[in-house]
């Protein structure tokens, strides 16, 4: 029911938000549009704990502004390698085990290293991860990294 409450909540909001229009008529529509929403959702067994993950809400606030800050960080280090005139980029695999225990854990931390710049997940299971670096440095940087460290705290099992 927590999960059912705080989906319509986070909907109606969004729903504001994007209107922009305090109406009798259309607040009411934008509940019940969001009611409807969350009540099809309800009705394919999809609010849960991994399809509306609310309890990760707090720790997700501290862990975004750390994540954009690497990612500005790992951009500027790609825009040099670019400008550069020798190129130095050295493309390298690796493959190690992310630390998560559960399945958004894994996503989450699984796109925080494919939307930091010079490094892509190619594949991502429970047991390993396999990620492409622009150089060695950036590759080797993601095991046992301290995003890994983060996103296992965010998940809520460190």
């Amino acid at each position: 029911m927590f999960h059912s409450l705080s989906l319509f909540v986070v909907l109606y909001l969004f729903w504001l938000l994007l209107s922009g229009f305090f109406t009798a008529f259309l607040l009411s529509a934008g509940a019940g549009s969001a009611l409807a929403v969350v009540w099809f959702a309800r009705r394919m067994d999809l609010v849960d704990g991994e399809g509306h993950p609310i309890h990760l809400g707090p720790k997700a606030m501290l862990y975004w502004p750390w994540l954009l800050k690497e990612i500005v960080k790992s951009a500027w280090d790609v825009s040099r390698i670019i400008i550069h005139p020798r190129l130095p980029i050295s493309p390298t695999l690796v493959r190690f085990q992310p630390s998560q225990q559960t399945d958004v854990g894994l996503v989450i931390h699984a796109n925080s290293i494919t939307l930091t710049p010079g490094t892509i997940t190619i594949e991502a299971s429970s047991g390993e991860f396999l990620v492409h670096g622009l150089t060695r440095g950036s590759a080797e940087g993601t095991v046992g990294s301290e995003m890994d460290r983060r996103v296992t705290a965010c998940e809520g099992k460190a």
